[in-house]
């Protein structure tokens, strides 16, 4: 890309961050991922939770042209997905929606790949991708099979995304994704608001009441009171962005919609 190119990006992406998600300013390598994708580039992110991946994939897919996908195992409401599926599809294909969040066996399915055939992409982003390594496809066997996109799609910039991916898993993710042409950007998965404690426990055999209550008293100290839990939001399927999506917070409810010209008078 050239010169000119690269700078009506960055214009056009700090556009839409200040305007859409309300930051001055990109954190990190951010500004250099949304750069790199929407002017066309395939990239493997590895960034620690929390560190803003999601805006990696969608500033982009609000300033490139069609709808972005995104591959997450995040489990969709069933319900919702089946009432609204028809409506979805329209919308794919007539290019109205900017973002689809879709879980891996909906997006295999050939009915769903032959509308992708057929509607303008902007983007595939695939989240937690380190779903595709040895040991995560055993949880998400779909991951697997997501080599397709670059089989099919071969003009569509992907991003695959991650907060846990060693050196190995990092190459097992670009060799079983095709991402050979790759840019990697590795911001590493420090989190310093974490902590871990090993402490030596000397009297599990002779008191072990007295050491269950230490342990518990560790953990009330250390551990949050809340813990994520699994939720009937997330069941597979297929779903455009919502609410609970930062890049739904200037869209409709039921998904990230792209805005309508004015009506003439």
């Amino acid at each position: 890309a050239n010169h000119a190119d690269t700078t009506a990006s960055q214009n056009s992406a700090l556009h839409v961050l200040q305007s859409v998600y309300g930051y001055e300013a990109f954190r990190n390598q951010q500004a250099d991922i949304v750069d790199h994708v929407i002017l066309g580039g395939d990239a493997l992110v590895l960034m620690p939770t929390g560190g803003g991946k999601s805006l990696c994939f969608q500033v982009p897919a609000l300033v490139r042209e069609g709808t972005a996908i995104v591959i997450s195992p995040l489990i969709a409401l069933m319900q919702d997905q089946v009432m609204e599926v028809n409506e979805v599809e329209n919308q794919l294909i007539n290019g109205e929606l900017e973002l689809l969040y879709i879980a891996p066996e909906r997006l295999m399915m050939p009915r769903m790949l032959q509308l992708l055939d057929n509607a303008p992409l902007s983007l595939f982003a695939i989240d937690e991708a380190h779903c595709v390594s040895q040991w995560g496809h055993d949880f998400r066997p779909e991951y697997i099979k997501l080599t397709v996109l670059h089989e099919r799609f071969p003009d569509t910039p992907r991003v695959a995304l991650t907060a846990t991916a060693d050196g190995p898993t990092q190459r097992e993710i670009i060799e079983r994704l095709s991402l050979h042409n790759a840019r990697v950007f590795n911001d590493g998965f420090d989190r310093p608001n974490i902590r871990y404690r090993i402490t030596e426990n000397r009297c599990t055999l002779c008191c072990p009441s007295q050491s269950a209550q230490k342990y518990r008293g560790l953990l009330s100290r250390n551990w949050p009171r809340r813990s994520r839990r699994p939720s009937r939001r997330r069941m597979d399927g297929l779903r455009p962005a919502r609410r609970h999506h930062p890049a739904a917070n200037a869209g409709q409810f039921r998904g990230r919609r792209k805005p309508q010209a004015p009506r003439a008078a």
